[in-house]
């Protein structure tokens, strides 16, 4: 009787805090203590079927995360799986983040349930979709089939996922493959995943800097050695939409290759004639001509056409360059072509254009006379000479006058040639033009005129004091005598050669300073020691005569005093 009460005392108790707890959980359901605490007390009485519905009636209340993995615990204490299966499968579609489907795939993976598990992963990338996709699952979903040893699966998984992914979305998913390819990939595949690190690299210094033109070469590089048409050209597209902001021909250099590269790109890899030739217009519609141009644009331009045999357009487009943006360049390519075509009226005219847009520019003389001389027409050619020499302003004229005077030579005209001498001479006495002279009357043998020209220039040197100059004339006048002179000749040039010394002068300061005194050469020539010599003795005569002077002049006042 005693324990029959005592039992009975004691369901009461229990009966009352079932009581009471269940109150607690009606009144307050958000409170998840008392849940906690109600399900602890039914499994501690051995009433698991009450623990369960209790769980069940807090689980429609959608409780946080912590709650639905203690009801699935309880449930596995008790080796329930498909009840703990069940919950799981609420649990995700309750809280869907991709952790808990992990831990669903996971919880089947451990319990062998393989195929579960890979449903779980599977129904979570669709659940989850392409705008919400993150990489965790589909790293969790690959290292699955990698532990599964199913490589192939868990490379497309991969594969599928950075196709889907952004480069922002996916740094660890993208580490996770390259670790997964060293391991199982073969030479193709570790090739395609260092490809892929490094257009991940060039693309996000592209995104930080979008005229890093350097990083744009790198990647389309990368693109064309190992990358689809399309994707090239998308990539090309995408460079030569960044315009330099500075408007200088040095900000746009890097960038005008970028327009460089599509063209040949699309010539000669897609070899797609009409794309190439709208690369080029496009590049040259955007060209601010007006400051400054790219004569390579316009040549490459006109080369490309002339390979698709389009000569006139090509005509046209170096007619069209030099008429909106002359430059010697632009002149000289125009010509080039010309020439392959063997236009030389057309390459006439060019010259005529080239030399109208810049008549001091010694070279188009040249070449224009070169021209000629090839055809065969020396007088126009002479003609051509002449009026070069005769421009106010040239930026070489020495070597102008050396091409002329080499073509008259060519044409053995001797007397042109001298005439040509005497001109230049007339402008200038520079010592290499007498020399020169001097040497050619000795290559044609005329050693008494060359003779002759040499002490001409000794003695036109030594009027205007150029020491220097006149030494290197009585240089080369010696080294004539050697080839060409006699014993009596080469005796008389040695007698002219001057001595060299080493004196002392005052350095000049602007300021009016001491500065000081420095060493340098002098030349000594034998005609200016006799000069001196006769120089110091009159004036030695002068100063006797002054003293004989001033002497008659005190005997003069001596007599007077007396």
């Amino acid at each position: 009787a005693v324990v029959s009460t005592q039992s009975d005392h004691y369901g009461r108790e229990v009966n009352h805090a079932r009581n009471l707890w269940d109150r607690a959980v009606t009144l307050l359901p958000r409170v998840s203590q008392f849940w906690y605490k109600y399900t602890y007390m039914e499994e501690m009485l051995e009433n698991v079927p009450g623990a369960r519905q209790v769980f069940e009636r807090w689980m429609e209340w959608e409780p946080e995360e912590q709650a639905w993995s203690s009801y699935i615990n309880m449930e596995m204490r008790y080796k329930e799986l498909d009840r703990a299966r069940g919950i799981y499968e609420k649990f995700v579609l309750v809280h869907p983040s991709v952790k808990n489907w992990i831990k669903f795939a996971k919880f089947e993976e451990k319990h062998g349930n393989i195929t579960g598990a890979r449903d779980v992963y599977t129904r979570g990338v669709d659940f989850f979709g392409e705008e919400y996709m993150e990489e965790a699952l589909f790293i969790g979903f690959a290292k699955f089939e990698e532990v599964q040893r199913e490589c192939e699966r868990a490379r497309c998984i991969y594969k599928y996922a950075l196709e889907k992914l952004t480069k922002e979305q996916c740094p660890e998913l993208f580490k996770a493959y390259s670790i997964f390819e060293k391991k199982f990939g073969d030479r193709r595949g570790i090739e395609d995943v260092i490809i892929n690190k490094r257009r991940f690299k060039y693309e996000t210094e592209i995104k930080h800097n979008p005229l890093d033109y350097d990083a744009w070469f790198d990647l389309l590089r990368l693109l064309e050695a190992d990358g689809s048409i399309e994707d090239v050209r998308d990539a090309y597209e995408r460079a030569i939409a960044n315009i330099p902001l500075v408007p200088s021909k040095k900000g746009w250099r890097r960038y005008i290759y970028l327009w460089i590269n599509y063209a040949l790109f699309e010539e000669l890899e897609s070899e797609d004639v009409d794309k190439t030739r709208e690369v080029y217009k496009a590049c040259l519609d955007i060209i601010p001509h007006k400051k400054f141009t790219f004569s390579k644009i316009w040549l490459m331009f006109a080369q490309f056409e002339i390979r698709q045999k389009n000569l006139t357009d090509a005509r046209k487009i170096m007619g069209t360059s030099i008429g909106k943006c002359p430059k010697p360049k632009l002149f000289k390519g125009y010509i080039d072509l010309e020439l392959q075509m063997r236009e030389f009226d057309r390459c006439r005219k060019i010259y005529e254009k080239f030399l109208e847009f810049d008549m001091s520019n010694c070279n188009t003389w040249i070449k224009f006379a070169e021209l000629e001389t090839i055809l065969g027409d020396s007088d126009r050619a002479r003609a051509i000479f002449n009026l070069a020499i005769q421009q106010p302003l040239l930026d070489m004229p020495e070597v102008l006058w050396k091409a002329y005077i080499d073509f008259e030579i060519e044409e053995e005209e001797h007397e042109r040639v001298r005439a040509l001498y005497k001109l230049l001479l007339a402008r200038t006495k520079h010592v290499k033009v007498w020399i020169s002279y001097g040497n050619f009357e000795a290559t044609i043998e005329h050693f008494t005129h060359a003779r002759d020209i040499f002490d001409e220039a000794d003695r036109s040197l030594q009027q205007e004091d150029q020491k220097e100059e006149r030494v290197l004339c009585l240089e080369a006048w010696r080294d004539f005598e050697m080839k060409h002179g006699s014993q009596e000749t080469q005796d008389q040039i040695a007698k002219k050669m001057p001595r060299r010394v080493k004196k002392r002068r005052k350095i000049e300061v602007e300021e009016g300073g001491e500065g000081g005194w420095e060493e340098y050469w002098d030349y000594i020539f034998p005609d200016s020691e006799a000069n001196s010599a006769n120089l110091k003795l009159l004036q030695m005569a002068k100063m006797w005569k002054k003293q004989q002077q001033e002497s008659s002049e005190e005997d003069e006042d001596e007599e007077e005093g007396d």
